[in-house]
């Protein structure tokens, strides 16, 4: 009788993996050509027999991550003529324009562990285009691309970035979707900042997570809990921009994933639970030309040169603008509370962690800016593009507000004043363009208009049921 096994499907060793991956990244590092990495992906795929399905993923307008898989021997006939149904994406197309294409960004492949994602799996980050071709506005991910891209083409200047993602861990699985029946969230462990044991729950799924980022190439830095019960964050080196936005969205998954597998939720809503500090998503961006440093100078204010307080300068002048789109749902205003090391401050400082933006001890290696007044449920690639665009060529506050960085001036406390600064913003209608400036400001409002316009002191089950990241269409109709 044979027993050799009916499947054989790709499973490669966690050390393997992260030497595959990382050596892809570092391609992208050097930017390698499209077509050169298109042909050596497409010659791969045709010759590795074990792999079954090819998952294709894009994001949305407010940053929800979206995977189809599509066959491999599909995928290499059909790969420059892939299409989907846009009208089902919310702020993508409208139902009588719905068929849009998707086109692989082949320097943005995964090698995947089998044990987290199933056997026989690769990713790869794709390309939202119109029908004729052209990139589509609403694709965020392109925005950046081309932003950086021409950065790098007219100037020399390639745009680094970091996230410190923070979330939380909860009992059960699906338990952001079951908010309205529950109302309340479970945590796994009450340990605290940097102090849970080696095998409690959280440790555990920690650990996990961190592995799987390792082996897909984030160069891990350090993990631990965080301050809040049942917290966490996982540190990763900084990289180009475009590539620190897909690592967002990634290392999203990746907890969403493995905490799922643990029979839990990995929930990155800015502040689920009343009472403790809630999730953020600090951003640390810098710009280099020439493998030099162009925001370090010894001499300079913080050790920060001309150019540094320039981007700085320039957020602070504009940040109610684009307050809506670091802070983007009606969950996230809790977050900028005072009594919570909330950076709700429009100012820049070195020590307070109450200001917007903080300036890191760094030296010509590390000098940056941290833009602290960002929730982790923002679309990384709307907020990377918005924070490079608006520090570099954003408009400048005029002499007789030159004083705006020693005043203190506060943030939005609620997603209504954020929607108004923001529909009334000429240079967030530049910086979007007018047709995708109005469909964000539609579906935040939309949001806003299902959730109590006060926000009080306790979390409501709306703000959670129809936040972007969790409801669906079924969440979505129970109101």
């Amino acid at each position: 009788m044979d027993t050799s096994p009916l499947r054989s499907f790709l499973e490669i060793p966690y050390d393997k993996l992260e030497e595959m991956n990382l050596e892809i990244k570092e391609a992208r590092l050097k930017r390698v050509s499209a077509a050169k990495l298109q042909e050596q992906r497409m010659k791969y795929l045709a010759g590795e027999k074990r792999i079954k399905a090819v998952t294709v993923c894009f994001t949305d307008l407010e940053g929800r991550l979206h995977m189809l898989d599509y066959d491999k021997k599909f995928l290499l006939k059909s790969h420059d003529n892939l299409t989907f149904d846009g009208s089902s994406i919310r702020g993508f197309s409208q139902q009588k324009e719905s068929d849009l294409r998707l086109k692989a960004d082949w320097s943005a492949f995964y090698w995947l562990p089998a044990d987290v994602f199933g056997p026989g799996k690769v990713l790869v980050f794709g390309e939202v285009l119109e029908r004729d071709g052209t990139p589509y506005a609403a694709d965020m991910r392109s925005r950046l691309k081309m932003f950086t891209d021409r950065l790098f083409a007219r100037q020399g200047i390639e745009a680094h970035a970091a996230n410190e993602i923070e979330g939380f861990l909860f009992q059960g699985r699906h338990s952001e979707r079951r908010y309205y029946e529950t109302g309340k969230f479970e945590f796994v462990s009450t340990g605290g900042y940097y102090h849970s044991l080696p095998g409690d729950p959280l440790r555990r799924f920690i650990d996990t997570a961190a592995e799987v980022q390792r082996s897909m190439g984030f160069a891990n830095e350090k993990d631990h809990p965080e301050v809040a019960p049942s917290q966490f964050e996982m540190n990763y080196s900084y990289t180009q921009a475009l590539i620190a936005a897909d690592q967002v969205q990634l290392y999203k998954l990746v907890c969403r994933q493995v905490a799922d597998r643990m029979d839990m939720t990995a929930s990155f809503l800015p502040k689920p639970v009343t009472g403790v500090n809630g999730n953020g998503m600090h951003t640390n961006l810098s710009v280099a030309k020439g493998g030099r440093n162009l925001f370090y100078d010894k001499n300079g204010q913080d050790g920060l040169s001309k150019l540094g307080w320039q981007f700085i300068d320039r957020l602070l002048h504009n940040a109610n603008d684009i307050c809506l789109v670091l802070n983007c749902s009606v969950n996230s205003y809790r977050r900028l509370d005072p009594h919570f090391e909330a950076p709700n401050q429009i100012k820049a400082s070195a020590i307070d962690r109450g200001s917007m933006v903080r300036i890191p001890l760094g030296n010509e290696r590390t000098a940056r800016t941290e833009v602290r007044s960002i929730a982790p449920d923002a679309n990384p690639y709307l907020a990377i593009y918005t924070l490079l665009a608006t520090g570099l060529e954003g408009p400048e506050a005029p002499p007789a507000e030159s004083d705006k960085r020693a005043r203190t001036r506060f943030l939005p406390d609620n997603i209504h004043d954020a929607i108004r600064l923001f529909k009334t913003s000429p240079f967030a209608i530049k910086l979007l363009g007018e047709e995708v400036h109005g469909k964000y400001a539609e579906l935040k409002w939309a949001s806003a208009e299902r959730c109590p316009k006060a926000l009080g002191s306790v979390i409501k089950a709306a703000e959670v049921q129809f936040h972007h990241e969790v409801t669906n269409q079924f969440l979505w109709n129970l109101f």
